[in-house]
């Protein structure tokens, strides 16, 4: 073998592979190949920091195989990605097989075509050590607070918990934003408003003030009965939008959010897919220059689609001060090309990219902008009607970038032809109570844009530590109902005013961050403690000095002593001082038994308590996942302890309603029935909760694809996203081009054993016991790739993150 090229995944390789000629065999390392053992002796605190790194467990055959590929190639190329997590894959990959210098070149590029593959090999060079250097600071520093403040929060809070740099500064905005929401005081004022008839057309302006009473609101009314009305002004202005600029990583993660509903691990394994496919350029990057290669061909895609008015070519300038390395944006390879071929997801997000890239090039829109100042004769006041006119479409033609905001107010309606001087005929004027709104609850995608401004992590790491918070159960995402609340309209039609009450839906919300009970005790404790760790800045400036040690400006084992010293003492203190945390809080007295009841992290989640905890007779009740500690009520706690609720027996088993962690249910023999909203837990009886079983059972069987007398506990089942297997309460992916119904229970049971999250000793003597003799062999290998999963991995990665 004369070349042997290493990237990270098959599917880069498999691409690749089609540029080079029989010279070259493209193969893949799987992404890193060595990392920091599961143990407190992984980093030299003592010395000079220096790590030790182990190849891991599922990687030594790997390993093994590319060292002997290596030995009888004449030359090895390190293909792996451009950042500096690829550039620290490479240069693991070059220590752990043991690469002469001589016979190795590094090699990197933004796409996947073949013009950037050959340009590379023409162009190679060194490791980058300073790149390095910066990814394992980085690692080191992370490791150092992940293995530094679990251990406390165990002890000083509850068994398990996890922090680290980034993810608990994550959480704290997530904790603060909720209790400015908490504390947000909501005041409403009168917001007036005056539909006018125009030749047929209305015309709807607006009072600039607003009125803080309902006195002041109708008696500005009042005031308006037999008025004229007027137009007094009209301004006109040309106005233009102009295009955004093409999508780094964290845009393209917010407007995939906001334009497809995708979440940032979803986003991001698509773009890797479409990366790796060579259909788009390097997902990571905080770039959004193009380089002239690109403008040239968004240049010669506009002017054939839609003319020579609609291209400006343009540079545009990263704001982000720490931006990394000049990468370039995200963009399609070919601009020529609309979609690509895959599936629908895939196709989505190229083309969101696709449309972002070319709008990017083209012209500004040009707009004109009215405002028409009308005049009340009885009063000095004058309303205000604005509306604009879409001249020309420009880059609207192609794409328009979407927002958070959440005000719901058309500020861009279009006005009918008017004049200095004309009359208005008034159809209604109303004066409609409006309430203040809370700051607005982060979504994964506004949260990225926080983390960004702040100057917090880096395009490789916002869509994990986003899933890290929500996997530790400190922060989650999802959907909660609203409530009504009354607004007061007075409508003033023909001289006569009318007063009605009507209701409003409020507070909804949709896919939003809210942090857990857990997450608002933990974040309270290391903000009380470690301040220092958890201050905004101080995380940024970290990141600033990632970037210098990239630039070779700073040694990495320095850096790392600066902060290690004061962090060490920290630790010790807190550990030797500071008290329990539970965010207790004292809700009041129990009516019946007069007895204190309060709420608290216990050992198992937050919970409810009536009596101390030293009462031999106390009564507890876990908090479903509506309620927090921070905002539960003496009567919604009493409310707890009503359950569970026999409502009566069914098939020789009690019918039991209990609230649970995720709102309220059915137990029956054994199963658990969700109980609809629509449904009063106090009330519902014997009859409904048949009902809900047989109703929970005949779904079952309407969504069952295959199952197994044998063994009961395995499905194969219909889902959301296709066909499942569920063994027990594991649920396992069916490989692609599988048919579901051709499973038997032995191809199951060695699924669920290769995919178990950890060493599942029962599946595997399962799948061992139900093998005929002929497949031992595989069985055993799939319970053996399961138990090298080891304990000591799993550890580190409840200790440790970024």
């Amino acid at each position: 073998m004369k070349n042997l090229v290493i990237v990270e995944s098959p599917s880069k390789a498999k691409t690749i592979q089609k540029f080079l000629d029989d010279q070259y065999v493209v193969t893949s390392c799987m992404g890193h190949i060595r990392d920091l053992p599961g143990n407190d002796q992984a980093i030299d605190t003592k010395g000079n920091f220096e790590p030790v790194y182990e190849v891991s467990e599922d990687k030594k055959k790997l390993v093994s195989e590319l060292k002997k590929q290596a030995k009888s190639a004449d030359m090895v190329w390190l293909a792996s990605d451009e950042d500096r997590e690829g550039e620290a894959i490479a240069w693991h990959l070059a220590e752990a097989l043991d690469l002469p210098a001589e016979k190795t070149r590094r090699i990197v590029f933004h796409e996947i075509t073949k013009k950037a593959i050959l340009n590379a090999i023409d162009h190679p060079r060194q490791i980058d050590q300073h790149l390095v250097d910066a990814q394992q600071a980085r690692r080191v520093l992370d490791r150092l607070v992940g293995y530094g403040l679990s251990p406390v929060l165990w002890r000083k809070v509850q068994k398990n918990l996890s922090a680290g740099r980034v993810q608990s500064v994550a959480v704290r905005l997530v904790v603060e934003r909720e209790r400015d929401i908490q504390n947000f005081t909501s005041t409403s004022q009168f917001k007036v408003t005056a539909t006018f008839d125009v030749n047929g057309k209305s015309l709807v302006a607006e009072l600039p003030r607003r009125f803080d009473t309902e006195e002041e609101a109708r008696d500005f009314l009042e005031r308006c009965k037999g008025a004229s009305f007027s137009i007094t002004a009209l301004e006109v202005k040309p106005a233009k939008k102009s295009p955004s600029p093409p999508f780094t990583t964290s845009t393209l993660q917010q407007e995939a959010s906001r334009k497809l509903g995708y979440s940032l691990a979803r986003t991001m394994k698509l773009a890797q897919d479409l990366y790796e496919g060579g259909h788009i350029t390097y997902m990571r990057t905080d770039s959004v220059n193009l380089s002239e290669f690109a403008i040239d061909a968004a240049r010669a895609e506009i002017l054939s689609s839609y003319g020579d008015g609609y291209s400006n070519p343009r540079n545009y300038t990263t704001k982000v001060a720490s931006a990394q390395e000049a990468h370039e944006a995200i963009r399609p390879t070919d601009l020529s090309k609309r979609t690509v071929p895959g599936g629908d997801p895939e196709k989505r997000l190229y083309e969101l990219i696709y449309k972002r890239s070319l709008a990017s090039q083209m012209s500004d829109a040009k707009l004109e902008r009215t405002i028409a100042t009308i005049s009340v004769s009885t009063l000095p006041d004058t309303l205000t009607a604005t509306g604009e006119v879409l001249v020309f479409d420009g880059f609207l033609k192609v794409y328009l970038e979407s927002t958070d905001d959440e005000q719901d107010e058309d500020s861009s309606k279009m006005l009918p032809p008017l004049s200095v001087g004309e009359l208005l005929q008034l159809v209604q004027m109303q004066a409609q109570e409006r309430y203040a709104r809370p700051p607005s609850r982060y979504t994964e995608a506004s949260l990225v844009k926080k983390l960004e401004e702040l100057g917090i992590g880096r395009p490789s790491t916002y869509a994990p530590t986003i899933s890290t918070i929500q996997a530790r159960k400190y922060v989650v995402k999802e959907d909660r109902d609203g409530w009504t609340r009354q607004v007061r309209l007075f409508t003033l039609v023909n001289d006569q005013i009318s007063r009605v009450v009507e209701t409003e839906n409020t507070g909804a919300e949709k896919s939003k961050l809210f942090p857990t009970d857990i997450g608002m005790v933990v974040t309270d404790f290391l903000t009380k403690h470690f301040d220092s760790i958890l201050d905004y800045n101080f995380t940024a400036s970290v990141e600033k000095q990632f970037d210098e040690i990239a630039q070779g400006q700073v040694k990495w084992n320095d850096m790392i002593r600066d902060f290690y010293g004061p962090f060490e003492e920290r630790l010790k203190l807190t550990s030797a001082t500071a008290e329990r945390q539970s965010g207790e809080r004292e809700l009041g007295v129990d009516p019946v038994s007069g007895r204190r009841v309060s709420v608290r992290l216990g050992r198992f989640g937050p919970l409810v308590q009536i009596g101390d905890q030293d009462d031999e007779d106390k009564r507890q009740k876990g908090l479903p996942g509506t309620l927090s500690i921070a905002t539960i009520t003496l009567e919604q706690a009493m409310e707890l302890f009503k359950f569970p609720r026999p409502i009566g027996e069914f098939e020789g088993s009690t019918m039991e309603v209990k609230v649970g962690r995720f709102g309220p249910y059915i137990e029956h023999a054994g199963s658990f029935y969700s109980i609809p909203k629509t449904d009063d837990i106090h009330t519902i009886e014997a009859a409904r909760g048949i009902e809900l079983i047989q109703l929970k059972r005949q779904s079952i069987i309407d969504r069952t694809i295959k199952t197994f007398p044998e063994d009961p506990s395995v499905k194969v089942l219909k889902g959301r996203w296709g066909a499942f297997v569920v063994v027990g309460k594991q649920n396992v992916r069916i490989p692609k081009g599988t048919e579901p119904t051709s499973l038997t229970l032995e191809d199951c049971l060695a699924l669920a054993a290769q995919q178990a999250p950890k060493a599942s000793p029962s599946a595997a003597k399962k799948a061992a016991a139900k093998k005929p003799a002929a497949k031992k062999p595989a069985a055993k290998k799939a319970a053996k790739k399961t138990a090298a999963k080891k304990p000591a991995a799993k550890k580190a990665a409840k200790k440790t993150s970024s």
